[in-house]
């Protein structure tokens, strides 16, 4: 296929970059051209934010039920072009095509969802001191808001910023991945066909340090939401800080899975590797360190290295079955090779895989097992990205807890037992965000995906993500 030139997404139409600079967009699993996109300038971004502006107070009065309706014509049109957008998000992203298809038909599902709650927003009646006074509390758009966006489920991420923010009344501007960007400008394209007002979604390409710096630190923005590491996350906060601009931030995640002796072992072992290998382990929510319950160590250590040796990898457009793609880009390819080498010198053994792939193209690492692992091994607390599983042998539930808390982290985690107190125990005493018993780490979206310490500040998903681009207002009424 050839390869494409995009533009900006502003005011309802699509328009040239100020500025001059590009962003070649490769396919990670051949290194061939997939498309170019602007490298926009402050001023790009600065025009879009004003297209947002414009647009937002006729959007915010238009009944919810009404911007509800253009949410439904949007995730239609998803739903037409399921395949066309499955092949862009994996030529530029290299998730497997049936993944992809599912984050398409999972983007048009979480829009359909959210649209439902147009009927659902409410405020509260206070009860007040004085005679005759009613106290209102409305809950009201926060204006203009920002979605900076990662690379590792990049359509889906539109819709999880977008959706919400239009539906309560507010107007966005989305800033891609430099790593993958075509997605989004393949959903504008769609939203395009819509009628959906001028100005209401708005699209620019370009770097983190500059065009994401202008949108971060833009007057104009009410709300910053943004999906990615840490680093990133320090610096969009640090830009908002300058006008005391709301952050809503996804950062980075070192899940833990505590296995105990007394687990479904083949359970265990299936949920921990689906959730490993899934988009060749670049997930925030994946399961990164593995506590098991020193007893049941060899036999889950041989079940889960049984599905890690036998998982098939490459170019998901080009070999039919593979069920993992490659990592996104060198880097990527760098970091995990790094922890390997660097768990393995300070003493633990790789069941399977433990290097990178031996192939002529793609950024691809071999599904990884490692026992013998430690607490002080960075292996053990730096988040992976990628598909290695460490196993750390534990005594105890409570040694499992206590090693579980001990990281800057807490996105999610899991625990896996046949025993309802240890279950109800870990649930009480790890301090993460989510808890999944006895299951694969994917969270649903009916219910709040956020994170503690430095996997984030507020979250996303359900009544309390949408509520996230909403402010209120007390009213006191005399009467």
């Amino acid at each position: 296929m050839k390869s494409e030139t995009y533009k900006n997404f502003i005011n309802g139409e699509f328009v040239r970059s100020q500025g001059n600079a590009t962003i070649e967009v490769l396919n990670p699993a051949t290194h061939e051209l997939v498309g170019v996109v602007p490298d926009s300038t402050e001023s790009d971004v600065r025009d879009a934010v004003a297209a947002a502006k414009s647009a937002q107070d006729s959007w915010e009065k238009l009944p919810a039920i009404a911007r509800a309706q253009h949410l439904r014509k949007i995730s239609a049109k998803i739903r037409e072009n399921v395949d066309r957008l499955a092949l862009t998000i994996t030529r530029e992203q290299g998730k497997v095509l049936s993944l992809a298809q599912l984050e398409v038909a999972f983007t048009a599902d979480y829009i359909d969802y959210m649209a439902e709650w147009a009927r659902r927003i409410e405020g509260e009646i206070v009860t007040s001191d004085r005679p005759s006074e009613s106290i209102f509390l409305f809950r009201k758009p926060i204006g203009v808001t920002a979605g900076i966006l990662p690379w590792n489920f990049p359509f889906f991420l539109v819709a999880r910023k977008m959706a919400p923010a239009l539906v309560t009344g507010n107007t966005i501007v989305i800033k891609s991945s430099e790593e993958t960007p075509i997605n989004a400008f393949e959903f504008a394209e769609l939203v395009a066909q819509t009628d959906l007002p001028r100005g209401v979604f708005n699209v620019v390409s370009g770097r983190g340090a500059t065009a994401g710096s202008a949108l971060s630190s833009s007057p104009d923005v009410g709300l910053v939401s943004f999906t990615g590491s840490v680093g990133a996350g320090k610096r969009i906060m640090e830009a908002a800080s300058k006008n005391l601009t709301r952050v809503n931030l996804e950062l980075g995640g070192k899940a833990p899975a505590i296995v105990l002796a007394d687990a479904n072992l083949e359970l265990a072992a299936k949920a921990v590797y689906d959730s490993r290998v899934l988009n060749t382990g670049q997930l925030c929510n994946c399961a990164e360190r593995i506590y098991v319950e020193r007893s049941a160590v060899p036999e889950f250590s041989e079940r889960v290295a049984a599905y890690m040796k036998n998982t098939t990898y490459g170019d998901p457009l080009a070999e039919k079955g593979v069920s993992m793609g490659p990592l996104v880009n060198e880097a990527g390819l760098r970091k995990v090779s790094s922890l390997v080498e660097s768990a393995i010198a300070a003493g633990a053994h790789v069941l399977t895989g433990g290097k990178k792939a031996d192939r002529a193209k793609g950024f691809h690492f071999e599904p990884t097992v490692l026992t013998g692992c430690t607490s002080d091994m960075d292996i053990m607390r730096d988040e992976i990205f990628g598909p290695v599983l460490p196993i750390q042998a534990v005594d105890s539930l409570d040694e499992a807890i206590a090693l579980a808390n001990d990281s800057e982290y807490g996105l999610t985690s899991s625990i896996f037992t046949r025993n309802l107190n240890a279950a109800l125990q870990a649930s009480r005493e790890l301090k993460f965000g989510e808890t999944y018993v006895n299951r694969e780490h994917f969270e649903a979206i009916q219910g709040f995906h956020a994170g503690r310490r430095k996997s984030g500040i507020g979250g996303a998903d359900g009544k309390h993500g949408l509520y996230e681009y909403m402010e209120t207002h007390i009213v006191y009424m005399q009467g």
